[in-house]
């Protein structure tokens, strides 16, 4: 478990791990054309699936595509929206089966910690790592504080995000209170 996430998100650690994934744009054939590395949506799936227990989160950072695959994909599932999803109301419930779709959907950036912020999109902000997705022409690394975890670049696996914490990324990354109090002393 990251220990440091904001109170109200604690409730994601549920005796698993908490993953995070992008852009699956499940049902999306476009998808084809930009990704070198493409595979059938029932891979994805199947990928996603062998990472994911019952008692682990994992958090799209949107671009979901057909809600039906969402559907087969284990754990609590959390939202962040992107520019190709619906409205959130669209992702709550799956109103044939009086069951929801994403436990938690969001409608822009989330920040999860004193220096994570999930987002589709990337943010550029110094004092965080921005996790984000969007970007299919990037590759998964670290570069001026972001981490790109398109599908296609973490090869349609989730990442977990002890193995970010663990890698040391943000030990490089200078609080909002640090950069503050340096400002105030130049």
């Amino acid at each position: 478990m990251y220990k440091n996430l904001y109170e109200c998100f604690k409730h994601w650690y549920r005796g698993g791990q908490i993953f995070l994934y992008s852009d699956p744009h499940f049902g999306d054939d476009d998808t084809k054309k930009f990704r070198k590395n493409y595979i059938p949506d029932e891979e994805q799936v199947k990928r996603i699936n062998s990472k994911i227990g019952k008692n682990d989160t994992i958090i799209f950072l949107g671009d979901i595509g057909n809600i039906e695959y969402v559907k087969k994909i284990r754990g609590y599932k959390i939202l962040i929206m992107g520019n190709h999803d619906k409205g959130s109301s669209h992702y709550k419930k799956d109103l044939f089966n009086n069951k929801y779709l994403f436990d938690e959907v969001y409608e822009g950036p989330l920040v999860i910690s004193e220096k994570i912020i999930l987002s589709h999109e990337p943010i550029d902000i110094s004092f965080m790592l921005n996790i984000h997705g969007h970007d299919h022409s990037l590759s998964y690394c670290l570069d001026n504080n972001h981490i790109n975890i398109c599908a296609e670049h973490i090869n349609y696996y989730p990442i977990p995000l002890k193995k970010i914490v663990n890698s040391g990324v943000l030990n490089k990354i200078k609080s909002i209170h640090r950069l503050a109090i340096e400002k105030r002393n130049k």
